[in-house]
């Protein structure tokens, strides 16, 4: 039976090639902001490798990017620093800012 069967996947090391757009926005976001910090999310079964810029009060954005080696080169470009998500974890000033914005009031 062929129910199971994966697609073929087209485009990248992680499937669809990375939109021209995401890269666009990471880069905005990391020069409209301080003390920003890169880290690398590792593609699952569910997700693509992603990459996660955190900014010093924590406030965050993620998009998906094309492999850990581009996610290194882009911050690298950037002069940010860049972690691994498996190694360091999340960093509490995300944790910490994600709670204040689930505090606030609608």
């Amino acid at each position: 039976m062929a129910w199971f069967r994966r697609r073929p996947r087209s485009g990248g090391p992680g499937g669809r090639p990375v939109n021209r757009a995401d890269l666009e926005h990471l880069t905005q976001f990391v020069r409209s902001r301080r003390g920003v910090e890169a880290f690398i999310e590792p593609q699952t079964t569910v997700t693509e490798t992603t990459l996660l810029l955190v900014a010093h009060d924590g406030e965050w954005t993620r998009r998906r990017i094309e492999s850990p080696e581009a996610a290194r080169r882009f911050a690298h470009q950037l002069s940010m620093p860049v972690y691994d998500v498996r190694l360091l974890g999340y960093p509490q000033r995300m944790r910490d800012y994600n709670e204040r914005q689930r505090r606030r009031p609608a």
